[in-house]
């Protein structure tokens, strides 16, 4: 079995010890985190429609469209939309086409660069 220097066992040593420290800093902030959602309910807020917010405001703008126009296109095809007004899915689809090669677009331009 092969044994690490004593430079190397010292840096190994500080990596997991950092490690250990976040992950114990994690744990406290999941519980500050779950402490919030318990605070926004009892203040009458809906804790379900919070955390779908908070994963949309982790979207760019065309992330988000992208998503509810295969959404929309999806819910259609299965008779979830009848007698409501909403965007033809042949729309829906041009937008969600628009929306795949606007981000074709912005890789083009970030390989560019």
């Amino acid at each position: 079995m092969t044994t690490l220097q004593q430079a190397a066992q010292n840096q190994l040593r500080q990596f997991i010890e950092q490690i250990e420290r976040l992950e114990e800093e994690k744990k406290a902030l999941s519980g500050d985190i779950r402490d919030k959602f318990a605070e926004a309910k009892a203040t009458g807020f809906d804790v379900k429609v919070m955390r779908q917010i908070l994963r949309l405001r982790k979207k760019s703008k065309t992330e988000r469209q992208e998503e509810e126009s295969v959404l929309e296109v999806y819910m259609h095809a299965l008779g979830m939309l009848d007698g409501i007004v909403t965007t033809p899915p042949s729309e829906a689809a041009a937008r969600t086409q628009a929306a795949y090669d606007d981000s074709d677009d912005d890789n083009a331009m970030d390989a560019a660069e």
